[in-house]
């Protein structure tokens, strides 16, 4: 009673991350407007705009975090530009689509798919050489590195959630990902402007070899995160979720730029209608 008096909302994540449950208030914002607004875009150029800016943001953050990296590992420079070169070109490809979300749907799934995997690649080639890693897994994860990346991006997928619960908007409802029965479609729409407040974080634990083994508790075909594990990156995610960064020439804290963003979204589907 105490948490929704304050309006903390309380999350319940499994072993691998991802949020089953969840206590919130009961005085979300939503309105049938923004719901109906939602709907009505998904099947015009509208909302293939709003779908390319969130893609194009995604490949923004991951182009500056690698340039970030680039510039304390000297002799990798190289090998990193490339790789942002790369993230560039696929923001471009992206970037001139035109026509509805049906009509480029596989195009931009094929372009973000293709730019992911190079994305990846590129922060295994600057991970010490026992953490590397062989691109993306998930549930469970085959390595150390995604299985905190994992962990991390189902404490975004919660914040993502909450604050489309709050400005109105149906995280059910999405652009990229389709409408599948029990999918929280626009979640995974929208996290993708956000995924990169883990990344730092992940990348961060390593670089500074704060990661250890018996972090990780071994599965039988893959790994999970202990007890121990769960404390030490909630730890520097939660820090890195508070630093100040610049939203539309305010500064204000990375985990507010989540509901910020998705006040921004829904109050742009009222006054375009």
């Amino acid at each position: 009673k105490l948490a929704m008096e304050n309006n903390i909302d309380i999350i319940f994540l499994d072993d691998f991350g991802n949020p089953f449950s969840r206590v919130w208030h009961a005085k979300p914002g939503s309105t049938t407007l923004i719901r109906r607004r939602q709907l009505e875009i998904a099947d015009n150029p509208e909302g293939l705009e709003l779908a390319k800016e969130w893609i194009l943001k995604k490949f923004k953050n991951q182009a500056d975090f690698l340039k970030k990296l680039k510039k304390t590992r000297a002799n990798k420079k190289e090998k990193l530009e490339e790789y942002i070169a790369y993230l560039e070109k696929s923001a471009e490809k992206i970037r001139i689509l035109v026509g509805t979300i049906e009509e480029q749907r596989g195009s931009i799934m094929g372009y973000e798919g293709t730019a992911g995997k190079l994305y990846f690649s590129a922060l295994s080639y600057v991970m010490p050489d026992k953490f590397k890693f062989n691109g993306r897994s998930r549930q469970p994860a085959k390595d150390e590195f995604n299985c905190l990346l994992n962990y991390g991006y189902g404490v975004l997928y919660s914040l993502v959630e909450k604050g489309c619960i709050i400005s109105g908007l149906d995280p059910y409802i999405g652009f990229i990902h389709t409408d599948n029965y029990k999918k929280k479609s626009l979640t995974f729409d929208l996290i993708e402007n956000f995924r990169i407040f883990a990344d730092e974080a992940v990348v961060y634990l390593f670089s500074q070899r704060k990661v250890k083994r018996n972090y990780f508790k071994k599965l039988q075909n893959g790994m999970t995160l202990n007890k121990d594990g769960k404390a030490v990156l909630l730890e520097h995610l939660n820090k890195n979720l508070d630093k100040k960064m610049r939203y539309r020439g305010r500064n204000i804290k990375k985990r507010d730029v989540i509901q910020f963003e998705c006040h921004r979204i829904a109050n742009q589907l009222i006054k375009n209608n």
